[in-house]
Parts: C-alpha cells; structure tokens; sequence
C-alpha cells in the first residue's frame, strides 16, 4: 500500500511518483494545480462543464506525457500549457474569428472605473463572443503574445490582433454601461 503524499511534497517528489504510476502522487498533483488550471479553461470556454471536461481531459494527457516533460518551465506552465490547448480544442467548433484590418482598428483606450470589482469584470469578460473572449483571455489574463495566440488557434497575428481590439471595444462599452 502506497503512503499519501503530503500536501507540502517537492514538485521533483510528486514528478517521481506520478512517473511510477503511483496514484496518491497523481492525486496530489492533481489537487494542487486544479483550481488555477480550472479557472484558466473556464476563462477560455465560459462554459462550466466544458471548462471541467477540458480540465478531466487535459489531466489525462499531462500523465501520460509527463515523461516528455523537459523542466524547461515550470511544471505549472507545463501544465497550463495543456489545459489551454484543450480548452481552444473544445471551442475550436465554435469559434469565428475577424480579419484584422489595422486601418479600421486602433488600440482602444479603456478606462477603468475606480469602483470596478473583479466579479463585474469577469462577467462582462464572459459576455464577450466566444473568439474575441479567448484571444482576450489569453493576451491579457494568460500572457500569451500575439504570435503565441495565432500559433495556438491557427489564426494570423493579424486576426488575434482584431479579436482583442474588438473585446477591449465591447468591454468599454459594457464597463462605460455599468459605471456611467
């Protein structure tokens, strides 16, 4: 019989076990990167279900290709890597993207009101259609680069560029609407 991993186990602690198929180390890790991992595909899909399948599944590959896992970064990078490439595969059906014209579309200004809390600006985030939301989400929440995002969606840098100036457009709108 196994011993539980503590909560306080070294990541190289639970990479050890997890390679040895040792599931109480498979579960700990699970537990300690499951709730930024879910909040990551939730803020992708805007779908709570969805958000839990891309986690279940992405979950699913990181054991079975965690031997691949060079420790260039983190195994939190690693792993959110995953998540959000799981994620864009569940909403790759649904998703439309714009071609970005640069002459049409200048970088918004966006103004903060000083009473803004975070839950009114996730849920002014997760009005926005399904495409502006995701390139929005993983430009500014995720810090992925314009060309990062392209590469993920198989869009041009172009589009990924039209899609976050037009979520920054409807979020000033939808902010300018809730704090006149």
């Amino acid at each position: 019989m196994t011993q539980p991993y503590p909560a306080n186990a070294s990541e190289e602690q639970l990479l050890t076990g997890c390679l040895a198929q040792e599931r109480a180390a498979q579960f700990q890790l699970y537990q300690r990167y499951k709730a930024a991992m879910f909040a990551c595909a939730l803020r992708i899909l805007h779908d709570r279900d969805l958000a839990h399948d891309a986690l279940q599944e992405a979950f699913v590959k990181v054991f079975r290709q965690l031997a691949t896992f060079r420790q260039e970064a983190t195994l939190g990078a690693w792993i959110r890597t995953i998540v959000v490439r799981q994620a864009l595969q569940l909403l790759r059906q649904e998703s439309q993207m714009e071609v970005y014209d640069p002459l049409r579309h200048a970088e918004p200004l966006v103004a903060w009101h000083d009473s803004l809390t975070g839950e009114a600006l996730d849920k002014a985030i997760g009005e926005l259609p399904a495409g502006y939301r995701t390139v929005f989400c993983l430009i500014e929440v995720e810090g992925y680069t314009h060309r990062e995002v392209a590469e993920l969606l198989g869009i041009s840098e172009g589009t990924s560029k039209s899609q976050l100036y037009r979520a920054k457009q409807q979020l000033q709108v939808k902010l300018y609407h809730l704090y006149p």
